[in-house]
């Protein structure tokens, strides 16, 4: 493992056996270090994720398993997570999965002081979520960045939309409020809502 514990403090192992995540830029403008670990039988990875793992640069790397049986692939996990709690005690890791198989040897790891968790999507990662000190127009301008990074894993129906913004806010907008904070999206021309469903209005990134 190629990793400098001194500097690097915060980990993301992406189980892309058991989630495929079309949003791994969100991961962009965070110290994380990023490991997508990927079965041997997976020749292939979508666009956005490789296209995010790319601008990741050397904070990212694919971890490519050789061989094939049941659970390969998490045992490859757990080996990293063993590691890295041992070269950086004080480090924050996160594995992005479903299996919740991972999650007695996360309890074992915490019971020993390491802070770890599973979690089932990128965007659930407390790290990226919008500080309420800051203004109405910065949250609006973080949730617009947020929102364009996540790429095809957007939301599509208003109800999800809303839910994301209170998930990134983290709090409960009131109904009034969270109509002002929609609203400010149409305005910027960033979304466009027809009944319940929501389509968005962004320019490729240029690199």
């Amino acid at each position: 493992m190629k990793t400098d514990a001194k500097t690097l403090s915060k980990y993301v192992l992406v189980d892309f056996e058991n989630v495929q995540p079309r949003n791994l830029a969100l991961l962009a403008k965070h110290p994380f270090r990023v490991f997508v670990f990927v079965g041997a039988q997976q020749a292939k990875v979508p666009f956005d994720l490789a296209d995010a793992m790319h601008a990741l640069g050397e904070a990212a790397s694919y971890v490519k398993i050789s061989g094939t049986g049941k659970n390969a692939l998490d045992f490859h996990i757990a080996c990293y997570l063993g590691e890295l709690a041992a070269m950086s005690p004080q480090a924050t890791i996160y594995v992005i999965s479903k299996d919740k198989g991972f999650d007695p040897l996360m309890k074992h790891l915490k019971s020993r002081g390491i802070v770890v968790s599973r979690r089932v999507d990128v965007a659930e990662i407390p790290e990226l979520r919008i500080p309420v000190s800051r203004g109405k127009d910065e949250q609006v301008e973080a949730v617009i960045e947020n929102l364009q990074a996540r790429g095809k894993s957007r939301p599509r129906k208003l109800s999800t939309l809303q839910n994301t913004i209170n998930h990134l806010l983290d709090k409960k907008l009131s109904g009034n409020d969270m109509n002002a904070f929609v609203n400010k999206l149409k305005k910027r021309k960033v979304i466009k809502v027809e009944g319940t469903k929501v389509t968005y209005n962004f320019r490729p990134k240029r690199r």
